[in-house]
């Protein structure tokens, strides 16, 4: 089968050999039906570079290395950083990158690197060496899905905070993407300490990725702290992973939640008139009916609720509704915060905080009747102010004993976590209006508002806080060595009074 279109944006002459597979994608294998509901990629926090040992991993990197035509003379594999549904990623060094154009490098500093002293002294200076990440795709995965994330990261090329691709290319089965390698933290370590000033931070240059993907009318699908590898020290982040993703409108079939509010009354309003009288819910033990198809891709805990309920004109809003499941569990403290095994788990998990009576409304608009018994459940639900609060156990105490209230930072925060986690899609922010929302502003209203911090103080970053750490440790470490220096002069001493 012949190689499909190249997708390259650099390292245009590495091959000029007649065997030119390596940039192509092409249709060559059949595969999963692109629907899942687990993380496709966890992204390690990156550590100093050191060779693998795992004998399963040593294998596959050998294979990569010996039979793919050409690719030991371009990349050395490290290790490998990341290992999902339909993929893996591997670390390596892009042994010619200072052979060609790399516009696509957003870390142009330090371009030489020079090696750290040693006893010996170095022979000469040496090029900082420049790290990739390469995405070995299964050849499990759909062929559509394959050339549709190939397709999508082309046409995103140069959007802001996207992590671009660099090229990709095929081999027999094998498709690889080659992405650059972004340094950035595990959110599991950074996001208990993250300030209200660092959290305005991380959205900010979250929903600016967003805007970038969202004005080519594109829905990412899979928006969780492992898709967005971010830097709290730098406050630098990009946008990964578009396995999932897919342009808006696709199905082209419609929906109830896209008629105007007077429509939608009035066809429920037919269906209720047509049969006043009806009895309790039911449906046939036998139901011959056809169910509703709709894209249900995401990871468990993230998914929006027209997602849930099967909506057949999914929106970009989608991804909006994911961005405040990760704001809940900065604020929160918890992650996750939702943890479902399946749609229905999933739609009670988020009943219990909005209550039946808005969940009832949500799946109108779909289409659906939500209906439940469950006594946790209760009508009205629960503002997520109180979430916060119960989460964060600041409901006793306080000066009063009535509990610490949440500050203006927080405040705004929670403003904006409510216009991002509206269940009516049509009400949600857009990405470019988040932007606008004064907790995405805070540094130009910082001296406005009032720096009162209950779990610690607003003006210290996660960096300095780190840092500041980092002095009483080495602090710390100096006073035991004083300490052990004076206990060992007395013990000389000692030793030499005995002596005598």
């Amino acid at each position: 089968m012949a190689d499909s279109s190249m997708y390259t944006q650099s390292h245009q002459q590495i091959y000029e050999q007649p065997h030119d597979s390596r940039y192509a994608a092409s249709d060559h294998v059949e595969g999963s039906s692109g629907e899942y509901d687990e993380d496709e990629e966890n992204i390690e926090v990156e550590e100093p570079v050191e060779e693998v040992t795992d004998p399963s991993v040593l294998k596959d990197m050998e294979y990569l290395q010996k039979n793919i035509p050409g690719f030991q003379d371009h990349y050395r594999l490290i290790k490998r950083i990341g290992e999902g549904t339909f993929s893996t990623v591997y670390k390596a060094e892009d042994l010619l990158y200072h052979h060609y154009d790399n516009s696509w490098d957003t870390d142009p500093e330090e371009e030489i690197w020079t090696a750290p002293r040693k006893k010996v002294r170095p022979a000469k200076n040496k090029l900082r060496p420049r790290y990739v990440a390469i995405k070995k795709i299964y050849v499990t995965s759909s062929p559509q899905r394959i050339l549709n994330e190939l397709e999508l990261l082309h046409d995103l090329q140069g959007c802001e905070a996207v992590c671009p691709i660099i090229t990709a290319f095929r081999h027999a089965d094998q498709v690889l993407a080659i992405l650059p390698f972004v340094p950035h933290a595990d959110f599991r370590e950074y996001f208990r300490r993250m300030t209200m000033r660092d959290i305005s931070l991380y959205l900010n240059r979250l929903f600016t990725a967003l805007v970038s993907v969202h004005e080519e009318q594109i829905i990412h699908r899979d928006i969780k702290p492992t898709n967005f590898l971010y830097n709290p020290e730098t406050q630098h982040g990009v946008l990964v992973d578009f396995g999932l993703a897919e342009h808006q409108g696709v199905d082209g079939k419609p929906c109830l939640c896209r008629e105007n509010t007077e429509q939608r009354r009035e066809r429920i309003e037919a269906i209720l008139a047509s049969n006043p009288n009806h009895g309790p819910l039911a449906y046939p033990e036998k139901d011959t009916r056809p169910s509703r198809r709709a894209n249900r891709a995401g990871t468990r805990g993230f998914r929006a609720p027209e997602v849930l309920f099967k909506c057949t004109e999914q929106t970009t809003k989608l991804d909006i509704w994911s961005v405040g499941v990760i704001l809940l569990t900065i604020m929160s403290k918890r992650f996750p915060f939702f943890n479902s095994s399946d749609d229905v788990d999933a739609l009670i998990e988020i009943a219990t905080i909005y209550g039946s009576r808005e969940m009832k409304r949500a799946g109108l608009l779909h289409g659906c009747v939500f209906e439940t018994t469950l006594p946790t459940i209760g009508t009205n639900g629960f503002s997520l102010e109180k979430i916060i609060l119960w989460s964060t156990c600041r409901t006793e105490g306080g000066p009063d004993g009535k509990g610490v209230p949440l500050n203006k930072e927080e405040l705004l925060a929670v403003d904006l976590l409510q216009k991002c986690m509206t269940l009516d899609p049509n009400r949600r922010l857009t990405a470019r209006e988040a932007l606008q929302h004064p907790f995405l502003r805070l540094d130009e209203h910082f001296a406005e508002l009032e720096e009162v911090s209950f779990v610690q103080p607003t003006t210290t970053s996660y960096a300095e806080s780190k840092a500041e750490a980092e002095a009483e440790a080495e602090a710390e470490v100096e006073v035991e060595a004083e300490a052990v220096a004076e206990e060992d002069a007395e013990a000389a001493a000692e030793a030499e009074t005995y002596q005598q």
